[in-house]
């Protein structure tokens, strides 16, 4: 057998097989989530809705996210595929219905990169700022031709890295995700050391009461710290588009999504709780409720808990985060895009493998001009747009996941009672979990159209977060009837199977000596014609 043959997929389509493990794998999802930049933008936020009660908040975020884990877990010991949603959903719920499963994730990838790319920008100026003594290197973010330039530059570099291949990714992930995540210990840390030597600002008592979402909270304020927390755990499920790529495809992309979802939530937990325990929860000062610093709590207290010599090393963490994120976020983007190629849902074009990197370069190389687009249009008509792409991302994110969640069900319908394992992992945790996603989707598009809820910019009254939620959603459904017009394979009857079959094909013929190659086409025109 030929190297190339060996390195082929078990999923057909070209990626390279056998390059990723278990802790590899929630390495990457936990580099899609960026946990740095996430809670500095986060924090602020949720303090300011829940108070206290943010360790709470954050892990009711946490459970829908964890049970619908285990439906995309099972799911992948069963059909082990690059497209992941897209995949699962169209095998179980038709070509329609996977196809905005698919598009969902896209959009979300698209709106996440683009943040990603516009925060390493501003930490980037910001630790340059500290380094040199200089605040003024810092306003340079805020000036649109230099933020677009920078932004485009680092996205460059993004691409390139994951175009390389993915065992080069994987291991700038490692340098990256070693890093930030060492300076958010090390920052928690310090801030509760600080608690313990009398030297903290708020100096607030540990009490297991934050823990408890139902005590003390608002059944409004619950509803809208869970919308906005399940956003802080979004991007685990890149493990799960890189099943075909992974050393044990039936095993280990599910457990590397556990892992990483896991490993963020105590991740989560310790920094909240250190933060509330330093800084405390009030309004002036530094404390986290403080409107100056809802939108970057690090730059607010990394001098004060690290020191003016090693504060400027948490800004460079959260740039790192961000640059992780925006690198890693290309990897599901384009994987995605490779398996609606694959399958017909979009030009075969978005199926074409690097022959020398194993990587899907084109859809690589789209998702970045069309991110870089998307980011330089929105940046020139406003800055408040892109925040507000944010706010409408909990729609597109319970979407798919939520289809995903009730496809695992319905894909092992038939033994669904079997086992008390297949109770448990293959019906109670993907049901909870979807219609927990289901029932915070419903809850996002309510809270959509009220204007306070984003930028504050409005249509008719009615908020502009509604209006790109569903804007992108039916974009989406435009796209997909031309798809069907011009590409109608994919959704007529069987074509699923029938797309399937011959990627198989094309796998035993690639791993066939060449003479044999023949006879492996002539059974499969037999079989068709049985």
């Amino acid at each position: 057998m030929s190297q190339r043959s060996d390195a082929l997929s078990v999923g057909g389509k070209g990626l390279a097989g056998g390059q990723i493990g278990t802790f590899s794998g929630a390495v990457l999802g936990i580099s899609s989530v960026a946990p740095g930049y996430t809670l500095s933008a986060s924090v602020g936020l949720l303090v300011a809705g829940v108070g206290l009660k943010m360790p709470a908040i954050l892990i009711a975020g946490f459970v829908p996210m964890f049970l619908t884990a285990y439906a995309y877990r099972e799911l992948n010991s069963k059909n082990p595929d690059a497209g992941a949603s897209f995949t699962w959903s169209s095998r179980a719920f038709g070509p329609y219905v996977g196809w905005m499963a698919g598009w969902g994730q896209v959009v979300a990838c698209i709106i996440v990169l683009s943040n990603l790319a516009a925060v390493a920008v501003q930490f980037f100026y910001l630790f340059l700022a500290q380094i040199s003594r200089h605040p003024a290197i810092a306003e340079l973010a805020s000036n649109k031709p230099v933020n677009i330039a920078t932004t485009l530059a680092i996205m460059l570099v993004a691409t390139y890295v994951a175009c390389r291949g993915i065992s080069t990714g994987e291991r700038v992930q490692y340098a990256l995700v070693g890093f930030q995540m060492l300076m958010l210990f090390g920052f928690a840390g310090a801030a509760l050391w600080k608690v313990g030597t009398g030297a903290a600002p708020g100096h607030l008592s540990f009490d297991i009461d934050w823990f408890n979402p139902f005590t003390g909270l608002t059944i409004g304020a619950f509803v809208v710290g869970v919308t906005g927390s399940v956003f802080a755990f979004w991007g685990w499920d890149t493990c799960l588009t890189l099943g075909e790529e992974s050393k044990d495809p039936d095993r280990v992309p599910g457990r590397a999504g556990l892992l990483s979802v896991t490993s963020i939530l105590l991740t989560y937990l310790l920094v909240a709780v250190a933060l509330t325990m330093y800084a405390g929860v009030g309004t002036d000062g530094l404390g986290l409720g403080n409107p100056a610093n809802e939108e970057n709590i690090f730059g607010a207290l990394a001098d004060p808990v690290l020191g003016t010599y090693f504060g400027p090393f948490l800004s460079l963490a959260v740039l790192t985060s961000a640059v992780a994120g925006l690198q890693t976020t290309f990897l599901p983007l384009a994987r995605v895009m490779l398996a609606m190629g694959a399958y017909g849902a979009v030009p075969s074009k978005f199926a074409e493998i690097s022959p020398r990197s194993l990587v899907p370069r084109f859809s690589t190389i789209m998702s970045s001009a069309v991110t870089a687009v998307f980011y330089t249009v929105v940046t020139v008509l406003s800055e408040h747009t892109l925040t507000d792409t944010i706010a409408a991302l909990g729609i597109m994110i319970c979407w798919y996941y939520g289809i995903t969640a009730f496809a695992c069900i319905w894909e092992f319908r038939r033994t669904l009672f079997d086992s008390l394992r297949n109770v448990v992992f293959r019906f109670l945790c993907p049901l909870c979990g979807g219609a927990m996603l289901i029932g915070i989707f419903a809850i996002s598009i309510r809270e959509s159209m009220d204007p306070a809820n984003g930028s504050g910019s409005s249509i008719c009254g009615i908020g502009l977060v509604f209006f790109l939620g569903f804007g992108f959603l039916a974009l989406g459904a435009v796209l997909m009837l031309v798809q069907r017009v011009t590409t109608p394979e994919f959704f007529t009857k069987n074509a699923w199977h029938s797309g399937t079959k011959k990627l198989r094909a094309e796998t035993r013929e690639s791993e066939c000596p060449e003479p044999a190659r023949g006879l492996v086409r002539t059974s499969e025109l037999l079989h068709q014609a049985d």
